[in-house]
């Protein structure tokens, strides 16, 4: 396999931020391609164009590596919620951002949606925490919406958006594994006008 296009040759010294950079992009192509526990910080280390050691000054082991990559990308999910549901005050377009948000993290460069959603890891303490507070977190920004718009109770607004978010993601996954037999973009109108079918059904102050 060939090794990234910002690996450097071994002993050119980078920023410490830009070598972490670098080698967590390395991880990424290796745990994706791999899957955890097939990947060897050998295999890293060469795909960065790095020495073991300097990869252990900056990860102690592999599961560092793994939950490294994890928290860099489930904050980029929840930030794509996030300004997905800011990103307007029409009530429908925002369940069409929303379903747009995370079409586009599985779509994203360098299938980092693997590394959350279909880990070899999700049984792990750690990783399973992280997916679920991921997943969570998601859901509270959705059903804070659903709670300011509606006048459900909080428990059945976090009902929903839990239900909203788990769509999401199956729905999701499913499109790209069946990649080219819907466009994205029609895709995601699709599964939003099924959401919107029913969570229009309350007394929506807007949209």
């Amino acid at each position: 396999m060939t090794a990234p296009s910002d690996a450097r040759p071994r002993g050119t010294r980078l920023p410490r931020l830009a070598r972490r950079r670098q080698l967590l992009a390395a991880a990424q192509e290796v745990f994706v391609a791999q899957g955890y526990h097939a990947a060897a910080m050998d295999e890293i280390a060469d795909r960065a164009g790095v020495s073991k050691p300097v990869l252990y000054q900056h990860f102690p082991g592999k599961l560092d590596l793994y939950l490294a990559l994890l928290d860099q990308h489930t904050e980029i999910l929840v930030e794509k919620q996030r300004a997905a549901l800011e990103s307007t005050d029409d009530n429908r377009q925002r369940v069409v951002a929303s379903f747009r948000a995370y079409f586009d993290f599985v779509a994203g460069e360098g299938e980092a949606f693997r590394l959350v959603f279909e880990s070899d890891l999700r049984n792990l303490p750690a990783v399973r925490e992280k997916t679920e507070q991921t997943l969570r977190r998601c859901a509270d920004l959705i059903g804070e919406v659903i709670r300011q718009d509606t006048s459900i109770s909080d428990d059945e607004a976090h009902l929903l958006s839990m239900g909203l978010v788990g769509m999401a993601e199956t729905s999701a996954r499913y499109w790209l594994g069946n990649y080219g037999s819907i466009p994205k973009e029609a895709a995601e109108q699709l599964i939003a006008r099924l959401a919107w079918r029913g969570i229009s059904g309350w007394d929506l102050t807007r949209g």
